[in-house]
């Protein structure tokens, strides 16, 4: 079984904001895969699929993106999901619009939800998929500016962007993790 949690912010004033990058990804996802994420667990909206590599459950968390670990270990506690079957997708804002950045593990850095679901889960040993919606604009304050929406441009560049993760994603599912990290970093 594989967890794919998209961290975002519940709430329909969130809704399109960058800083819900990883809710758009999972929404796209689902949309894609013709499941509806209408399960409640684990303080998360959920879809399960069944699919070659097994059982894939979609995540999205509705705790507030810095309490995202709370909603993610309950889940993989109940679950008994390891944590290398645990793929997070998130947005960061030091990439540049339209970039991705698939890595097998490695710290949180900055990102305020990848430090809670580390702290929560005691391992930073899981795949995630990073999503840039930067850079930062000169003289922007980073809170204000995560919690705006794209222009109509960005937003071309941002879809095109969940569509090259959504295949990177397929090759981490098949075990094929550099791969994705080769062809999409």
């Amino acid at each position: 079984m594989w967890a794919v949690v998209g961290l975002g912010n519940p709430g329909s004033e969130y809704t399109r904001t960058r800083h819900n990058a990883g809710f758009l990804f999972i929404r796209k996802l689902a949309k894609s895969w013709k499941v509806r994420l209408d399960r409640r667990r684990f303080r998360s909206k959920i879809a399960e699929v069944k699919r070659d590599e097994g059982t894939v459950m979609l995540v999205l968390p509705q705790t507030y993106m810095n309490d995202s670990g709370r909603a993610v270990a309950a889940l993989l506690r109940s679950k008994r999901i390891p944590p290398e079957r645990l793929v997070v997708v998130t947005d960061d804002l030091d990439l540049p619009l339209g970039r991705l950045r698939v890595r097998k593990d490695g710290s949180p850095g900055t990102h305020r939800g990848m430090r809670s679901i580390v702290q929560e889960i005691g391992s930073s040993a899981f795949p995630r998929i990073r999503l840039g919606i930067g850079p930062l604009p000169e003289a922007a304050d980073a809170a204000d500016y995560v919690l705006s929406e794209f222009d109509p441009q960005e937003r071309e560049v941002f879809e095109q962007s969940l569509d090259r993760a959504c295949q990177a994603l397929e090759l981490v599912l098949a075990g094929e993790i550099a791969k994705a990290m080769n062809r999409y970093n």
